[in-house]
């Protein structure tokens, strides 16, 4: 069974959309594309590298319609974006040129992905598909880089349909930006008690 990785960047109050550039995402009216911009460092560049190793990706259609244009031109920044095998869930598009593309209709063709065999799944951006994966309880890790600022609008990474989940942190890091670099990994259902007993 493979694990499916949630892998994004983060505003304090949320935010996920557009973070490396104005023109990324500009849907909804959004203006504060680039917002990771100034909060960029080595440690930050290294543990990204790091997450950007090979891998199979799952996506949503609006961000495989940002990634298809770009990420073929710059496999010099992502190495194993093209060899990686995208996995996109979408309505209206079902061919790309872009090698290595499959496309699923639904939800149970995700489910069937996550059980078969292969490299785990990471999702970038994709803020429906995450939310809809966290509705059904099919998220096992979260790499959440968590910006030191709060936009107030914007497509979020968690909604309020999400199936209350435990995650445990596995590790941490704090940039000079002060960016927090965690990886959090599913534990199972919340637990809840009184504080003081």
């Amino acid at each position: 069974m493979r694990k499916i990785i949630v892998a994004e960047m983060i505003t304090l109050d949320g935010v996920m959309q557009a973070p490396g550039s104005p023109e990324e995402d500009p849907s909804g009216d959004f203006q504060l594309g680039g917002w990771t911009a100034p909060c960029g460092d080595e440690l930050g560049l290294e543990v990204l590298k790091k997450q950007m190793e090979p891998a199979d990706y799952l996506l949503g259609g609006k961000t495989f319609r940002i990634w298809e244009p770009y990420w073929p031109n710059h496999a010099d920044f992502w190495p194993g974006i093209n060899s990686g095998t995208k996995y996109v869930l979408s309505r209206t598009q079902s061919k790309s040129d872009w090698q290595n593309t499959v496309f699923l209709t639904d939800l149970a063709e995700i489910e069937k992905l996550k059980a078969s065999d292969g490299p785990d799944l990471q999702v970038w951006g994709s803020s429906e598909l995450v939310q809809l994966l966290l509705m059904h309880d099919l998220v096992d890790e979260l790499w959440l880089k968590t910006y030191p600022v709060i936009l107030g609008a914007g497509k979020k990474v968690f909604g309020q349909d999400s199936i209350p989940t435990a995650f445990s942190l596995v590790e941490s890091v704090v940039t000079s930006k002060g960016v927090v670099l965690a990886t959090y990994r599913r534990s199972g259902r919340p637990a809840t008690g009184r504080v003081g007993e």
